[in-house]
């Protein structure tokens, strides 16, 4: 029975290097699988809603639509999804960044309404320590862009009690928070004074503050406020693309530890390597062009759409499951274990995923790369689930004090 599972292993696993089936080591293959079951496994950036509110779909059933279903993600061994609730910088001059995130959160209550044998919305960390043992995917909120707050710290308060544990402050354009790593333009030099405020309540209520896709100085300026540790939902390290501020930087990675924060490690090629991220910004720049040139707003479905067929017209290259652990280690070596994390980003970067972690099912084949490179199951357990959680109920402890 054991071989007969080993075969069956080696032909799901996906090969990460042409020569990868004649050099696989099956028992430790068969321990990645057995550890992904075994272990607590949290993703912190799975951007299912935004789709769910284009084309409504099943996710309790297998598919190859996107990346995440409920059975993926269990073949994978993930616990713990982080929701994005994401809003295109667009809707803020429109007023609708709000009723945007309101309708996605929404969304979330309705997969555990469907099916509430898949699906449990979390908000405390005592709460997945309850629910570990049950065969349901936890789904937990994280706000992808503070435009929805609108001004209005009862809108933060508002989305606390809905359910958000996390918020990215900015995403691709400067907000009425902060400025953004990808947006030219620094409106704030950092925090807007607003921004301040967002940051002292979101310590006082128990939400994760967010620095993925905001600006160097807005980081700092995050950090000198801060009294609770921060998380990076979804980013990579500048190291491997220095010219790239989407990523965080290793002086900022060290500041981070410091603070008691964790890095989750995404899995997008143009975040991994400079090749890749090179011909990415490139090829952005000719998408926003084409865009303004035919007066397609961003952020629509038609842009969407052309966005789409031209990545596929014009591909930049693949990176692999080992290009992830490369970033995993750059961590480990300049900070420690404790920091680094995993946020996908599935179903947020199209097709720019890396080879061997295509969709929620492929989890144990990072493990895998992890136990190769020498990683134990302590280190292992930290990495997938455990810092993450460590830092989630120390922003819970400061709440408390705080109130």
């Amino acid at each position: 029975m054991k071989s007969l599972t080993l075969f069956l292993l080696l032909i799901s696993f996906n090969t990460y290097s042409q020569n990868f089936l004649q050099d696989v080591d099956s028992s430790l293959l068969l321990k990645a699988k057995e550890l992904a079951k075994e272990i607590l496994i949290v993703d912190t950036h799975i951007d299912l809603p935004d789709w769910l509110y284009d084309e409504w779909f099943d996710v309790s059933v297998k598919s190859d639509f996107g990346e995440f279903d409920f059975h993926r993600a269990k073949e994978g061994g993930l616990n713990i999804a982080f929701m994005s609730i994401y809003t295109s910088p667009n809707l803020e001059a429109e007023g609708k960044s709000k009723a945007k995130a309101d309708s996605l959160i929404q969304l979330v209550e309705k997969l555990e309404q469907l099916w509430p044998d898949k699906f449990k919305i979390v908000k405390r960390v005592s709460e997945i320590r309850n629910q570990k043992v049950n065969d349901k995917i936890l789904l937990a909120m994280g706000m992808e862009n503070g435009s929805p707050i609108e001004g209005n710290l009862d809108n933060l308060r508002e989305f606390y009690n809905k359910g958000i544990r996390y918020i990215t402050l900015a995403h691709y354009k400067s907000n009425h928070i902060c400025d953004s790593a990808n947006d030219p333009e620094r409106k704030w030099n950092g925090l807007s004074p607003f921004g301040e405020e967002v940051v002292k309540e979101m310590n006082r209520l128990g939400i994760m503050i967010d620095v993925s896709h905001i600006s160097d100085s807005t980081f700092y300026d995050i950090m000198k406020l801060s009294k609770a540790p921060v998380i990076a939902s979804h980013s990579c390290c500048r190291f491997f693309t220095p010219a790239f501020e989407r990523n965080i930087s290793d002086e900022m990675i060290i500041e981070l530890a410091k603070n008691c924060g964790v890095v989750q490690i995404a899995f997008a090629g143009f975040f991994l390597r400079e090749d890749i991220n090179k011909k990415y910004l490139e090829g952005e720049e000719e998408i926003k062009e084409h865009l303004k040139n035919f007066n397609i707003t961003p952020g629509t479905d038609s842009a969407w759409q052309y966005e789409s067929q031209y990545w596929k017209e014009n591909p930049v290259g693949k990176a692999t499951v080992e290009d992830v652990a490369n970033h995993i280690d750059h961590i480990v070596k300049l900070v420690g274990v404790d920091y680094a994390g995993i946020g996908s980003d599935f179903n947020g970067v199209g097709d720019h995923l890396p080879i061997g972690l295509e969709d929620a099912s492929k989890y144990p084949n990072l493990i895998y790369e992890l136990l190769r490179r020498g990683y134990s199951e302590k280190d292992i357990r930290k990495i997938f689930g455990e810092n993450l959680l460590r830092v989630w109920k120390k922003v819970e402890e400061v709440s408390e004090q705080l109130k």
